[in-house]
């Protein structure tokens, strides 16, 4: 599933087409030299001690680059290797739930989450590893929690743990009741339920754009887990916390069909992005079992847009913000956000009492560079040495450094001269593409590198990414992957000196904190969750809390100042670039300090009635 806009990398030392006077970086006075071996470049330690100037030395020990890490041997990466580096073998991760959390909640609850997506089996963007996170977060503060998720035919298998069938039932749609298998697995740690209709819901390469109508699907699912809770296995949890659009139909059917049935929980929905709404027909909704028509008011479903015109339409984002017993969105600023802009802000300020802002964590187990088993060097916040390995490693992979040999165990002027700079992100245009593009000529003037990582949906903007890709991925300086690759994405954090995150809009943004804890320092618009967790260096009021560079405006003038203050910090200023290294993977982003106000919002709703 994975396609690449790559080519052949041309792979000189770095050189800009602008004079940039740097200072030269320390390596230590006694240390490991490197003995570079045929075309693999083996590198085997060996104790030598190499000559340094007083000033070389003086300027690596400001930035810490002292080689004192387990590095052992390496086989260099090129990119003339017959397999890219982050496709090569990796071991198992054989990851488990976070470390358990200080605090064991007194009053556990049953939590079902119900979502189209999971991490890592069923990804496409940031609810899946949401919706991971929590529930593992969760699980290791004493809480019983399940997933329930479409049975995709694209998920591959052999990444569920003891998966079986465990329930054949049928589920109502468009006038017949479905046969449906229920299968059990545990992925991540977490028990997940499976749900597969015999027709052709859900069938396809990929999570989204198969061959059947999405819409319709994620109805009968919505359904489907209702009915296995009420009608198959009598399940009663305190909580069932949907998300997104696609489950928004959920608390409209628990309403309004099963919770008169037998069942009790109480209704959390999730709003990830404001700017998926579930359009939705009268009819298309009474394929589900309810009467599409009864939805059709301003108070309940109907789409304010479409007021008046004919037909007159559904959202199902709506509905599920009506029927909820709690609403919530994952940043407290776009919160505010949302109560001041879009259609849907009437709809949210008349539920107010029972919207909440809540900022997302990341999973602190599957994204440690400690651990990470993608990573050719491990570090931490108290020893970053291993960091400048990782970086000259993508550097060497994507032929963004020399491949010639070096003297000595330390990492060529290159990896100190250049910052790097890294974009992860989906092509699209919340994510300020025209910033993007821009990014890439202005890293470019100032003497830096940038590797852009993301896929395209739309078409336009894939043809125009692609056009880049051939301009640049030749050069010395950037290198635009059109692709997905997780292996490849921990690589690029740990490689980052900083990571780039210029959103028009970001509901909450998670590579902003997935980036802190790699040590790579954010270059963020202000707005939603990247005003909630990135502070601006030169912000004296918030000077405590200062871990990056923010920008307000959307127009490319506002993105050079921010880089053009990021890369004098780097360059002229190292201690203190240092310091917003540590502090920033010092940052806790993590789901076990944030689930906290999840719980406590299930304790305030699982005893109302």
């Amino acid at each position: 599933m994975e396609c690449a806009v790559v080519g052949k990398f041309f792979s000189p030392f770095f050189s800009s087409s602008r004079s940039v006077v740097v200072e030269k970086r320390k390596l230590p006075s006694l240390h490991k030299k490197i003995k570079f071996c045929s075309s693999k470049f083996k590198m085997k330690a060996i104790q030598a001690e190499t000559h340094l100037s007083q000033e070389a030395e003086l300027q690596a020990e400001k930035r810490g680059s002292s080689t004192g890490v387990g590095v052992g041997e390496l086989i260099w990466p090129s990119p003339s290797d017959g397999t890219p580096f982050w496709k090569k073998d990796f071991p198992s991760s054989g990851v488990s739930p976070e470390a358990p959390a200080d605090v064991k909640d007194s009053d556990p609850k049953h939590i079902i989450h119900v979502t189209a997506e999971m991490a890592p089996i069923a990804k496409v963007g940031g609810l899946g590893d949401v919706v991971t996170g929590l529930a593992r977060a969760c699980l290791s503060r004493g809480h019983t929690v399940d997933i329930m998720l479409p049975f995709y035919e694209c998920i591959q298998k052999q990444h569920v743990k003891d998966l079986t069938v465990i329930t054949k039932y049928n589920s109502y749609h468009d006038g017949n009741w479905v046969p449906t298998n229920a299968y059990r697995g545990v992925v991540s740690g977490i028990p997940v339920i499976f749900i597969e209709p015999s027709n052709q819901f859900f069938k396809g390469q990929y999570v989204y754009g198969g061959s059947f109508n999405e819409l319709e699907a994620y109805l009968f699912f919505s359904r489907a887990c209702l009915e296995w809770m009420q009608q198959v296995t009598s399940t009663q949890p305190d909580i069932i916390h949907v998300h997104e659009w696609q489950t928004g139909a959920l608390p409209l059917l628990y309403w309004d069909i099963y919770h008169h049935l037998s069942l009790k929980p109480r209704i959390v929905l999730t709003i990830h992005n404001m700017e998926h709404y579930g359009e939705c027909s009268k009819e298309q909704l009474s394929k589900s079992g309810l009467e599409g028509s009864v939805y059709a008011s301003i108070d309940k479903a109907v789409d304010d847009r479409t007021i008046g015109h004919n037909p007159e339409r559904l959202s199902l984002l709506k509905g599920g913000i009506v029927y909820s017993n709690a609403v919530v969105t994952v940043s407290p600023t776009y919160l505010k956000e949302t109560l001041c802009t879009g259609w849907l802000a009437s709809t949210l300020l008349r539920n107010r009492d029972k919207y909440y802002g809540i900022l997302n964590g990341i999973d602190t187990t599957m994204w440690n560079p400690a651990t990470d088993i993608f990573l050719p060097v491990k570090f931490n916040d108290q020893k970053p040495e291993g960091k400048k390995f990782c970086k000259y490693y993508v550097q060497r992979g994507l032929g963004l450094a020399s491949e010639g040999t070096q003297d000595g165990n330390h990492v060529p002027d290159i990896t100190y001269k250049a910052p790097l700079v890294v974009c992860i992100t989906r092509l699209v245009p919340q994510k300020g593409l025209h910033l993007i593009s821009h990014a890439i000529k202005c890293i470019e003037e100032l003497g830096g590198q940038m590797v852009i990582l993301g896929k395209a949906s739309d078409v336009q903007v894939e043809t125009e990414f692609e056009c880049l890709a051939k301009l640049h991925n030749q050069g010395p300086c950037i290198r635009i992957l059109l692709m997905f690759s997780e292996e490849l994405s921990h690589m690029l954090y740990a490689a980052a000196d900083m990571v780039l995150v210029p959103s028009i809009y970001e509901p909450c943004g998670l590579t902003q904190m997935i980036g802190m804890r790699y040590g790579a320092v954010p270059v963020v618009r202000k707005t939603g969750g990247l005003a909630d967790t990135v502070f601006d260096m030169d912000d004296q009021s918030n000077h405590n809390r200062a871990n990056g560079f923010v920008f307000e405006g959307i127009d490319e003038g506002s993105l050079n100042c921010a880089l053009d203050r990021a890369f004098m910090y780097y360059r002229e200023k190292p201690d203190e670039w240092n310091g917003i290294l540590k502090k920033v993977m010092e940052v806790d982003n993590s789901w076990n300090n944030t689930a906290g106000k999840y719980v406590e919002l299930y304790n305030s709703k699982s005893v109302r009635l």
